[in-house]
């Protein structure tokens, strides 16, 4: 009798264990965004400036600097964008979790790829190593999550930080 108590103490630790992972991974530790701004890096002044932009929703987490998802819509054109501000090459976004609905990065990936969509530099170095991109569709939907910069490539995989890195900050 003993033996199948403790079975069934473990398989229950195990189960409890595991949801509870399970949701402080995909619930937990994210938090909602009301007021949240969109900025973009202007090519002129090399500075993030604030653009018009409507309908914001976002989540964050304190336990990673790269859990950062929004999105907004704006009335600004692609080809304004671009005279405007800094783009960039290639951008590849990063999933969201699934009760985040207006996030969808399978298709936002997509759209980046066809061209539909542009990927713009919104702020370097929001943590160290970490830069925000910004991604805005031809029909005015955007979109705003955290990358890895080469210096937090660098920093978190082990290899020397170079001079051209940012002082990183200790908590």
């Amino acid at each position: 009798m003993m033996g199948k108590f403790l079975a069934v103490l473990l398989v229950s630790s195990a189960v409890i264990a595991g949801f509870s992972m399970y949701y402080l991974q995909v619930y937990g530790f994210y938090e909602e965004i009301t007021d949240g701004e969109v900025r973009l890096v202007s090519v002129v002044s090399d500075e993030p400036e604030v653009i018009v932009y409507d309908n914001f929703e976002g989540i964050d987490a304190t336990s990673s600097p790269i859990r950062y998802r929004a999105c907004f819509t704006t009335e600004l054109s692609l080809s304004l964008l671009t005279e405007t501000y800094v783009g960039l090459e290639n951008a590849v976004p990063r999933n969201a979790p699934d009760w985040f609905d207006c996030f969808d990065a399978a298709a936002l990936g997509a759209e980046l790829e066809a061209g539909t969509a542009l990927p713009f530099l919104s702020q370097k170095n929001v943590e160290f190593g970490v830069d925000r991109i910004v991604a805005i569709t031809e029909d005015g939907r955007g979109y705003v999550w955290h990358e890895l910069n080469e210096c937090g490539d660098k920093a978190y995989d082990g290899t020397i930080v170079g001079e051209e890195c940012p002082k990183r900050e200790l908590n």
